[in-house]
């Protein structure tokens, strides 16, 4: 999914994932409790489902499932090419899409008819990114003003946001000799789809794919030295797009009639830096005799030039000159030829992409560790080398020492050679984990919240059992027709209210809030267990991407090997443990009630028997695990010097993102039958 913010100077950023529940026909896919993205959903139905659509009826009453895109034009996307946008930007920003993404409402889409060809796009595209069309949007949409680049005070005309939508768009004028600026507008478009194949990520992903038949570290093409040859072309490239933008700029003010003459280059164009525009030596000269203050330069990085570059051509030298004399002698371009309307380029620094990116492989190897089913290569095969139980960071870091794509990668991520392995997965995976305990999430406010919306699932899950009713034969007493159904609904459950939305303030920790967001959808790589460690006295995880059934069974078998092998039946982990098991027992209930017959029936009525007879055997009351609580919170000397000991891992990763190259089966053993893997 991409989002307005993502869309910058012809280019698209990072891609969300987003939730599609459709068929490839773009037919919203069946209403069946196995499908994985329906089961995802469901935590939020209720929000989904009271969606408010044009006329004030919310999406179901209009005819859709509840799962269903607000308003998803399937013919429209039949058709692959678009032109998308940023719908809140200070300046305009245009992009080719040419299919496969989904654009949520913060980049709308432009679709020209079906029979249009790419070059049509492509020089539609062009007038779109000029600094024409951005004066036009300019005077046209809402100014949003207000806040400026970092949160602050916008200051200066520039830094103003604008709306801008679709429907204003409708009007904007195009010239009648649109075609010419096709030319210029390939090659910009070219280069912008070489600068994509130079990020980071796709650098790394190269790497990675031509290194996979390499056994050993020292075999490797070196990563660093692909992504410094790769940094080095992808400035170059965006010099050349900086000219190639100035190019048609000015081509823009001939097509529209604000000049007569042609002030564009006819031979090749040299590259520009930030600063070299002719508008910018402009600004420079204004501010050296004191006409004027900004912060247009040092918001970009750019040096202000108050001469024409002396390493430029003599004819492009020249020409501009001629643009200088132009914005001085002509009021309509000295107008258009400021701040305000000419593109940024203000792009995250190299360096930021880089330290992302391999972060983001990183963490990718990582999983890869637990990937039983293949999910996490194209080719489907499984790459899995760490139990499905719940596994020690220090086992993880063992198991990551095989691994010479990850060793090369953090050599240059952290920039050292001699990295200590296991506070680097440590700081990796903490950033990217969750706990499964609602009570080692939220604070009390938070906490709050989760009771609401526990019983906004309670009351879906009545509704569920009812419309399951309908599945069944005619001549079953339980059978119900639909509208029979509805109205069972509507006497037994009611309106579901809509729970309310979390704050940052709800969570305990930052990331928690980073991973989650308002509607604590999970998006965590891994399952945090805090309080309970591993024989190697690290901390334990699971792979998030263990359904409910598969992460029950996990930690039962960890429950198991504490129990047995690691610490005895009085030990302090065994708590925290049937706590995470009773938390995971009505999603189990929920998306597994099949009979296996080693469980003797079902799994979730397995477990739940197994979690009562463990708090029976140790004199708690029945229930009391549910409202289990962590013990107080370490203070003092050993705080001080727990805290002391953690700082090295969490140095480890700063100094990394500063640098920016840089089955046993959960058992007591006289009640639990030995299960399957």
């Amino acid at each position: 999914m991409i989002v307005g913010d993502a869309i910058r100077d012809w280019l698209q950023g990072l891609v969300d994932e987003a939730v599609f529940p459709y068929t490839s026909s773009f037919q919203p896919m069946a209403h069946d409790r196995t499908q994985p993205a329906l089961r995802y959903l469901w935590l939020a139905r209720n929000c989904l489902a009271t969606n408010k659509m044009f006329g004030g009826k919310t999406k179901v009453e209009c005819g859709l499932n509840w799962y269903e895109y607000g308003r998803l034009t399937a013919d429209k996307l039949r058709t692959p090419l678009s032109i998308a946008f940023a719908f809140v930007a200070t300046h305009n920003h245009f992009v080719l899409d040419r299919g496969g993404k989904v654009f949520n409402r913060s980049a709308p889409v432009i679709k020209l008819p079906a029979d249009a060809t790419e070059d049509d796009h492509i020089a539609l595209l062009g007038i779109l990114n000029s600094s024409t069309a951005c004066f036009w949007m300019r005077q046209t949409f809402h100014d949003k003003g207000g806040g400026g680049i970092g949160g602050g005070l916008a200051t200066e005309e520039w830094e103003h946001f604008r709306e801008f939508t679709g429907t204003g768009l409708l009007k904007f004028p195009l010239p009648a000799s649109r075609p010419l600026t096709l030319t210029l507008t390939q090659k910009l478009q070219a280069a912008s789809d070489t600068q994509a194949t130079l990020a980071p990520a796709a650098v790394i992903s190269r790497w990675a794919a031509g290194a996979s038949t390499h056994s050993a570290p020292q075999n490797l093409p070196p990563l660093k030295q692909a992504l410094e040859d790769a940094a080095a072309t992808w400035q170059a490239l965006r010099r050349d797009r900086i000219a190639l933008q100035e190019e048609l700029d000015w081509q823009c003010y001939r097509l529209y009639g604000l000049i007569d003459s042609d002030l564009t280059i006819s031979g090749s164009v040299p590259p520009i830096a930030l600063g070299e525009r002719a508008f910018e030596i402009v600004l420079a000269r204004r501010v050296a005799s004191g006409e004027l203050k900004t912060t247009w330069f040092i918001r970009h990085g750019s040096t202000p030039l108050i001469e024409i570059p002396s390493h430029w051509p003599a004819d492009y030298s020249s020409l501009i000159q001629k643009r200088l004399d132009a914005i001085a002698a002509n009021p309509n371009i000295a107008l258009i030829e400021q701040p305000e309307y000419k593109r940024r380029w203000n792009t995250q620094p190299w360096s930021e992409q880089a330290t992302v990116a391999l972060e983001s492989f990183l963490l990718g190897r990582l999983e890869r560790l637990f990937d039983f089913d293949g999910r996490m290569n194209d080719a489907g095969t499984p790459t899995q080398s760490l139990p499905q139980t719940l596994v020690s960071l220090g086992d993880i870091a063992n198991a990551v020492r095989l691994d010479p794509l990850f060793h090369a990668a953090a050599e240059v991520f952290t920039d050292d050679v001699g990295f200590d392995r296991l506070r680097l997965v440590t700081s990796l995976v903490e950033a990217q984990s969750v706990p499964l305990l609602p009570v080692l999430r939220y604070k009390d406010t938070g906490l709050r919240k989760r009771r609401e919306w526990e019983e906004t699932w309670n009351l879906q899950r009545k509704e569920d059992a009812i419309d399951a009713r309908t599945a069944l034969a005619p001549e079953h007493p339980e059978y119900l027709t639909a509208p029979q159904a509805v109205e069972k609904k509507r006497k037994d459950v009611g309106d579901i209210a809509v729970p309310p939305k979390y704050t940052s303030a709800d969570f305990l920790k930052t990331h928690y809030w980073r991973l989650r967001g308002k509607l604590d959808v999970p998006k965590e790589r891994f399952v945090s267990f805090p309080g309970v460690t591993g024989p190697d006295n690290t901390s334990v995880i699971a792979w998030a991407g263990l359904d409910h059934f598969q992460l029950a069974k996990a930690v039962g078998d960890f429950y198991g090997l504490v129990q047995t092998d690691y610490g005895g039946s009085n030990d302090s982990r065994l708590l925290p443990l049937l706590a995470n098991l009773a938390e995971l027992l009505p999603w189990v209930r929920q998306w597994h009630p099949e009979t296996i017959a080693a469980y003797g029936g079902g799994p979730a009525e397995f477990y739940d028997q197994f979690v009562q007879e463990e708090v029976s055997a140790r004199g708690l009351p029945r229930g009391s695990i549910l409202v289990w609580q962590p013990p107080a919170a370490v203070r003092g000397k050993r705080a001080a010097q727990k805290a002391t000991e953690k700082k090295p891992a969490e140095k480890a990763v700063k100094k990394a993102r500063k640098a920016g190259t840089a089955n046993n089966v959960g058992r007591s053993k006289k009640r639990s039958p030995e299960l399957p893997s």
